[in-house]
This record gives structure tokens, sequence and C-alpha cells, in this order.
């Protein structure tokens, strides 16, 4: 990649040129980003995942531009109209709206007014309109009254379609409208009025008769209006103020005020309509709904890093149950890896009504596989369930935990769950899943497609292709973190450590499987296909507890054990004895250990990876129970104090799980006592929270809840004025919260309409 290339990178994401070459080199020879971000920090000067991808995603950015120069090059070249200053212009344009407005005159072109126009031979004519000077144009056009051109008339028509597609082709212009485009369209949207009273475009009231300025409408507004569109309910426009617009355009366009120049000023008008504000309006569409994909993609990208790296419950034995009604809790019993022991069926709930016999057999499975745990769906009878457990004397502490199962429905029908357990019936592997979250969501999550998982906004109107690099980058992001046993991760969890393909981590596992467990990391360099290159970006992300050399159960990279061995024998003393004794490790001189291919944040890093060896970096599990005295929504008065678990946070606020099998919406403007920006600077997935009850619909299954203190929301409610103005909610991707958002939406809007008055 050139110079300049390298130096535009630097501009766009305000890094050192070194940073950005050096970034540059290790992507082109293979690094990581998680590699790069734990293992080359010197390279990089530090920068965190984040930052190191941006520069990544400009690198691709680029790459393409440059593919794209190629091909608009060798275009213009065929025509035989590619001077050495328009090739000089291409060759160093470094954006790419700028290179298609470049390439637009000699784009190919469907048969549009203009070009049937040059057809009939009226070019001449336009060029001498445009060109203003003095002169008939009607006079000027009778000499173009040949063949297909019947009268003066068609000939000036046709002249001013040549014209209009000049205008539409010419850079300046364009970018006139352009800018009025970014300092001031608005976004409007209106019913189809045939679908006014269509229940189907209910969801999308709000939209009805829309409009607000572009550049304040928020993500999940413009895909809500985005998605209405696509229904066939709402029709969307972006717009400026015409007058302005071609304003600019004769400014630019028009040299004086002769009859020729009032002909151009019909061709800038007609341009304007039919072809230059089409065309603008469709980049800023494509612009807002970009803008609109990076930010819901952004939402659901850490709403999954939250789920992903939620709080593990460890090496413990489980019995995991998924729960029903007819069809019975499918029970299932685990060692504490995970390993499948026993499943059964119990029927504890209507209509069978066996809650001895499922009582007895909880029991007997507690006593025989010496369970610690138990892990309990929360979809449909979760809560009845739990009831019941928790009401069992199991002579011991066992502790009970909630399980979000949302996916586990469709891993147990995947390709994954089939060569998992072959064996078994789809019921059989939700319940393993349910149990395997439980013991550790990050391995058992990362089998599922992160859409299925139920934590995105809108994640099916984005775009698939970076929905699905993002998802897979905090996904690899995820388990590069947290680090993974080499010798119990499946092949799904290794295909996501650095360096790994899928090829590679299978080959990982067949190893394993006919030589026993690996005893060292330098093990791995037997596995077919380990080449130097993978192992170096693989390893230090690989841990083995029980090896030999301790630092093989550590972040510690294997290139920098001499480093550490270095600094046991100066100490006089084993790697062991450093990390079992702090004092010791006190003792180190960082400058001591400095060299060209070790800097400063590389032995700091290892100082502190000495510290906690194989740690897990994920919080420890805590219990959580629901109000017992709550089981449904009809239970629910305003007023009431409840806990509850955080299942989904998007950018107008936060779903709350209160356990009556309905989320309820705490509103962004609910969230705190003072104004906040954005949701998770309040709340994460999973977290425990205490939450108020402000509605209750109960025929729309509406819960609004809210996170402020009483004291503050009696004050808010006495001086209105001060309440920070809230937008307007878009429609939900599950009815239920579409129907929380509504009751917060009503109350908005009649705020909204105090204000006014």
């Amino acid at each position: 990649m050139e110079t300049g290339t390298l130096v535009k990178i630097a501009e766009r994401t305000n890094l050192g040129i070194r940073q950005v070459q050096n970034i540059y080199e290790l992507h082109s020879g293979g690094a990581t980003i998680p590699f790069m971000a734990r293992y080359r920090k010197e390279a990089t000067g530090n920068l965190d995942e984040v930052k190191i991808g941006d520069v990544v995603g400009q690198i691709h950015y680029f790459s393409e531009l440059d593919k794209r120069k190629e091909t608009v090059l060798k275009t213009i070249d065929g025509l035989g109209k590619l001077s050495p200053d328009l090739r000089q212009r291409i060759e160093h344009c470094y954006d790419a709206t700028e290179l298609e407005d470049i390439y637009l005159p000699y784009k190919p072109k469907r048969k549009t007014r203009a070009v049937m126009a040059m057809e009939k031979g009226l070019e001449p004519l336009a060029a001498f309109i445009f060109e203003q000077g003095g002169g008939d144009p009607s006079g000027e056009a009778a000499k173009y009254v040949v063949g297909p051109v019947k009268d003066a008339a068609e000939a000036l028509q046709g002249a001013r379609d040549i014209i209009a597609e000049w205008v539409a082709e010419h850079e300046q212009a364009r970018n006139a409208v352009r800018k009025l485009f970014a300092a001031g369209a608005r976004i409007s949207s209106k019913v189809v009025p045939a679908k006014k009273s269509e229940e189907a475009a209910q969801k999308f009231l709000d939209y009805f008769d829309f409009n607000e300025p572009l550049a304040a409408c928020p993500s999940h507004r413009i895909l809500a209006i985005r998605r209405g569109e696509k229904e066939g309910c709402l029709l969307m426009d972006i717009d400026i103020e015409k007058q302005q617009a071609i304003g600019a355009l004769d400014q630019i366009l028009v040299k004086g005020s002769n009859r020729n120049a009032a002909e151009v000023r019909k061709a800038i008008d007609d341009s304007f309509d039919r072809l230059l504000k089409p065309s603008i309006e469709n980049e800023f569409r494509l612009i807002a709904k970009n803008r609109a994909d990076e930010e819901a993609i952004r939402v659901f990208a850490e709403n999954l890093r939250q789920l992903l790296l939620a709080s593990p419950l460890g090496s413990r034995r489980i019995l995991a149950l998924d729960p029903g009604f007819r069809t019975g809790c499918k029970l299932v019993c685990l060692d504490a890896q995970g390993n499948f022991l026993h499943n059964s069926t119990i029927y504890p709930h209507p209509p069978q009504q066996q809650a001895g016999e499922s009582i007895a057999e909880i029991i007997r499975l507690v006593s025989l596989y010496d369970i610690e745990a138990i892990g309990i769906g929360n979809g449909t009878a979760g809560r009845e369930t739990e009831q019941l457990v928790r009401g069992i004397d199991f002579g011991k502490k066992v502790s009970v935990f909630m399980v979000n199962e949302s996916g586990a429905s469709i891993y147990s029908a995947s390709e994954v769950a089939r060569e998992e357990f072959p064996d078994q019936d789809i019921t059989v592997r939700g319940a393993i899943s349910i149990g395997r979250r439980l013991l550790d969501p990050l391995s058992e999550l990362v089998k599922i497609d992160a859409k299925s998982i139920g934590v995105g906004q809108y994640q099916h109107d984005v775009n698939q292709t970076k929905l699905k690099e993002q998802l897979d980058l905090v996904v690899a992001s995820c388990v590069n973190h947290v680090g993974v046993d080499v010798n119990t991760a499946s092949k799904h969890l290794l295909t996501y450590v650095s360096g790994l393909s899928a090829g590679l981590a299978r080959n990982i596992v067949e190893f394993r499987a006919k030589n026993g467990a690996f005893r060292s990391r330098e093990e791995l360099k037997k596995v077919n296909l380990m080449g130097p290159r993978s192992f170096e970006q693989c390893a230090g992300f690989l841990r083995i507890p029980q090896a030999v050399n301790p630092l093989d159960n550590s972040a510690v990279h294997p290139e920098t054990y001499p480093v550490v061995e270095a600094m046991a024998k100066d100490l006089r003393c084993t790697v062991a004895d450093m990390i079992r004794e702090p004092d010791l490790r006190k003792k180190v001189s960082v400058k001591n250990y400095l060299s060209d291919t070790v800097g400063e944040f590389t032995i700091r890093d290892i100082l502190k990876e000495l510290d906690k060896p194989g740690r897990d970096p994920r919080a420890p599990i805590e219990e959580f129970r629901f109000d017992e005295s709550i089981r449904s929504i009809e239970d629910l008065k305003p007023g009431m104090i409840v806990p509850g678990i955080v299942t989904n946070v998007t950018n107008f606020g936060a779903f709350v799980d209160i356990g009556v099998k309905q989320d309820g919406l705490v509103h962004i403007s609910q969230l705190s006592n003072t104004y906040i920006s954005d949701p998770n600077q309040v709340v994460k997935l999973q977290q425990r929270v205490t939450v108020t009850i402000t509605e209750v619909d109960v025929a729309r299954k509406r819960i609004g809840l809210t996170m402020k203190t009483a004291e503050k929301r009696q004050a808010t409610r006495q001086a209105p004025h001060s309440a920070p103005r809230q937008s307007p909610q878009a429609p939900r991707q599950a009815p239920e919260q579409q129907d929380s958002a509504r009751a917060f939406q009503q109350k908005l809007s009649e705020l909204k309409k105090k204000f006014k008055n």
C-alpha cells in the first residue's frame, strides 16, 4: 500500500503514521486483531482492539478503492479519453464518492433522454445553448429540424435534456447539492393511505406523518421508517429546499440573463427534479442507512460482548431443566466438564400434575450424580419449575439458577448439535445447552448464530454481511480475551482462537483424541498444519491447566518465556516461585529486561499476568431470585418495586425480565436521575437491577418501568420543563417490546403537547 494511502489512514484514524504502517505490515503478515492488541503493543503504541480494528477497516476500504480505480481507469482508457491529467486525478483520489463523480461522465449509460437526443444529432445545439452566448436558441434549433426531429420545440427539448444530464454529472453542481443535503436535509414519512387502518401498519403509527432533520434522526428511527417502507406501510422521502438548491446551481452554471441562459435555467430545474435530486437523495439514503446500520450493529455487538462475557458457574456438576407444561420438563445431568451423563422427562405441571414423582426423581438424580447446581431455562413454565425446585430439601447446598435459553432451540436443531449428540433428540440437546450455558456461557453461545441470541436491535434490517463480520470479530475478541483450555475446548470454540482455521481446530481435537491431553504448548507444534505463523498467533490464547511449565496456563506468550526465565534466574528462584510469591515479583526492575524486541508494555503485561495466571477474567456468578409474590402480569401494580434482569439494551432504553414472561421497558429517560445519552452508561446485559412498576396494560401486555428514585420522580413531575427532551420511539423487533415502547411514546407525546402549550 502506497505511503499516501497510509497517510490518509493515519489522518482518518487520528494516529501516527508509524502506528498505521506497523499495523498494515502485521495485518498483511497474517496477524489477527486480538494478537496485535495483546502481543504487539510496542508496534501499535498500546492500541486496543477497537482502534486497531478501525485501522484494519480503513486498510480494507482503500484496498477496495484501489480495485475500483483499476476498473475506472480501464474503462475510460478503453473509450480513448484517459488524459494524463485525468489519470493522475484518479490515481490520487482517496474518496469513493469523489471517484464516482469523476467517472460519471464516462460511465456506460442506459438509453436516457439525453442519449436519445444525442442520437438525433442535437449535442451541438446543446453546446451552443450551454455556452450562453448571443443568438436566438429557437433560430438555432430550427437548423436541426431534420430527420427524426419534427420541429424547433422538439430540438430545444432535446438540447435541454442533454444539458440536464451535463448538470447532473457536473462535479461542482453535485457537490453544491450534496452540501445542501448535508446541512439541511429532512427525512419524512407518511402512511400509505390504503394501509392506514390495517393492523400491520399500526406498529408504525409514530411515522404516519413524520418529519425531522436527517442529521438529528437516530438510527432506530431510520431503520423503523425503512422497515415500514419495505413492508409497504410508509412512504419515505429525504428532501431539501428546492429554491435554495436551484439558486446554488444557477450561481455555478448560469452565465447571464439572455435567452440561452433562460434555456439553461429550464434545464437546471428539470435536472434537479428528474436527475440530480434523486441521485443525491439516493446517496443520502445510503449514507443514512449505513449510519443506522453501523449504530444498530454497534448496539448488537456490545450486547453480544456482554452476553458472551457473562459470569460462568465454572466446573460444577449440573442438573439442567428445559421446562414445559404438556410435554413435560426435559432433564439432563452433566459432569463438571459439561459432559452428558443422563436424561429423563418429568411432568410436574398441568395437565399431568405429577409433582410428587417429579420431586422424587430430581432428589434421586441430585444424590446419584452428586449435583452441585441446577439450571432452569427461563422459557415456558420456567417460573413454575423454579418454584418447585426451590421448595425441595436436598439435605445439602444446591444452587439454583434461571438460565436465558434464547437460541437453545436453534442450537438443538443445528449441525453442531447433531455432530455432538447424534443419538439424542432435539429436546435433550436443548436441555444440555441450557446446562452448559450455566457452566460457561461463552463456550456454549459460540455454537449459535449470534443473530438468534435475541439481544439485537433491527438485526434483520441491517447489512447482513457487515453484521456477520462485526459479530464474528466480537466473538473472537471475547474468546481470546478469556482464553481457551485446549484440552477441553470444542472444535467450534477453537475456530475463534487467533490464528486457528476450522481445519486446524479440527486437527487439534483429533490430535488430543488420539494422543491424550496436551502436556505443553510446545506439543501443539506436532499438530498437522500447525506452522510457525499459526503457532505464533494462537499459542498465547490457549491454556494448559496441568502443564509442567506454569506459564503454559497463562497469557504469557511462549516467545517471551526466556524473559520470565531470566527474571527467575536473577531472583534465584523458579518461575513457579515467582507466581506464588508476590514479594519476589516486586523486586523485578522492568528496565533490566528491555530489548529491541521486548518493550515496557510487554514486560508490564508479563508481570500483571504472573499475578493471576490462568484466572478467568469474568466476574463470578451470583444467584438471583425474582419476587416470589408475582407470577404473571396480572399480579403487577404501579408503584411495586421488584428485582429484575436486563435482557436487552437498545438506544432507546433497556428491557428487563421481572419474572412474568413479559419484559418491561425502562425508557432511556427513566434509567437514571440524571440525563444520559447512552443506556450502556447505566445498565449492562444480564445486570441485576431494581425497578419500579410505572404502568401495566394487561390487555396489550405492556409494562412500563423506571429506575429513578421516588424522590427524583416526584421532582420531575413538579418541574416537567427540566426533563430532557426524548425522541419518539421506533417500532420494536418483538411485539411485546413494541407495546411497552408505545406506552412511553404516548406519555412523551403528552409531555410534548404540554411543552407546546
